[in-house]
Parts: C-alpha cells; structure tokens; sequence
C-alpha cells in the first residue's frame, strides 16, 4: 500500500469557447494524498490543436514538484476540445504513470465520427492509443505506466471528497474560477 503522503497532480483545462480558435488555459494542481494542496501550475493549449502532450509534459518536467510526483491524473484524455493527450507519450517524456479519469462512459465509436467530419482522423489513433477503458466503481479509468491495482490503491488516497481525484476537483474549480471570476460546474 503506499504511502499517505503521496504526492500526485490533476489536470483540467478551463471552459473555452468552442466556436473561437487560440488557446486555452490548462490547470495542474499538486496534492499530497487528497487531503493537501501544495501547488498549482498552469500551461495554455490551442483549441483543437496538437500541443497538448507537449506542453502538459513541459509544465510537469519544468515544475519543483516533479521529482516528488509518483502519478498524474488528467480529466478526460483531451483539453481544449480535441487536443488529444497523447497519454504514452506524456508517460514517456515524464517517467510518471497517467491515469486519465472519465466520469462518464464515453461513446467511442461517435467520438470517432466526429473526428472523421472534422477531418481530424489522425486524432483517432491517439484515442486508441490510450488502451482500454476500466469501470473503476462509479467512474472509468484508462491508465498508462501501472496496473489496475496500483491505481487502485492510488485513487483511494486520492480520492477524498467525491469520485475523482481531489487534484483534478481542485484543479476544475480554479480553472473555471480563473476564466468566469468564480467556479462553475460539476466539479
């Protein structure tokens, strides 16, 4: 079992307007366990685009937290609408395990025709890439550099005051707080 003191880092990225190209801002928050905040990070990434991987894996690496971090938690496996995390990719250039959590069983196969109209198939591959999707009691899950248990383990200590990771609460909260002045949403 490890430790309580574990320190990991949730990261959302702020509500944006779909319609509008440019960027976005991507919040990471650093916990210890899910009880402490001990940090908070933040990138831009354009909206649609394919820079994603690159600058999460950037502020990470850049960050005084990183050599203390054992896991990161992204919600969903894009920000900025379709600016697909490449999560082997991210695992890769971090040396940290990824857990990409869902909150609700997505549907793949319209993802993927929405991808096709937009003429971004190439994102198709990512989203297989990912691996596959695991119902973990009330949420799925889609993991990278651990197995099924260790994640377990991990999402009991991070899991603190809802189904998610408190990182990635905290982290919905003060992105949406950044971009309307206050926080909106399910978080």
């Amino acid at each position: 079992m490890p430790k309580k003191e574990i320190r990991v880092i949730g990261i959302d990225d702020a509500p944006f307007n779909k319609f509008k190209k440019g960027k976005v801002r991507v919040i990471g928050t650093v916990f210890r366990g899910g009880t402490l905040l001990e940090g908070v990070l933040s990138t831009k990434v354009s909206i649609d685009g394919n820079n994603a991987t690159e600058k999460i894996a950037d502020m990470i690496n850049k960050s005084k937290f990183k050599l203390q971090l054992q896991c990161i938690f992204l919600d969903g496996i894009a920000v900025g609408g379709f600016n697909i995390i490449d999560v082997k990719e991210l695992n890769k250039k971090t040396k940290l395990p990824v857990i990409v959590i869902i909150r609700k069983r997505p549907d793949i196969n319209n993802i993927k025709k929405i991808l096709e109209k937009l003429n971004k198939k190439s994102k198709i591959k990512l989203l297989e890439k990912a691996g596959p999707i695991t119902p973990i009691g009330n949420i799925y899950i889609q993991l990278t550099g651990l197995s099924i248990g260790k994640a377990k383990e991990i999402l009991k200590i991070a899991c603190t005051r809802s189904l998610i990771p408190e990182a990635v609460r905290i982290s919905h909260l003060i992105a949406s707080g950044i971009t309307y002045g206050e926080s909106r949403g399910k978080a």
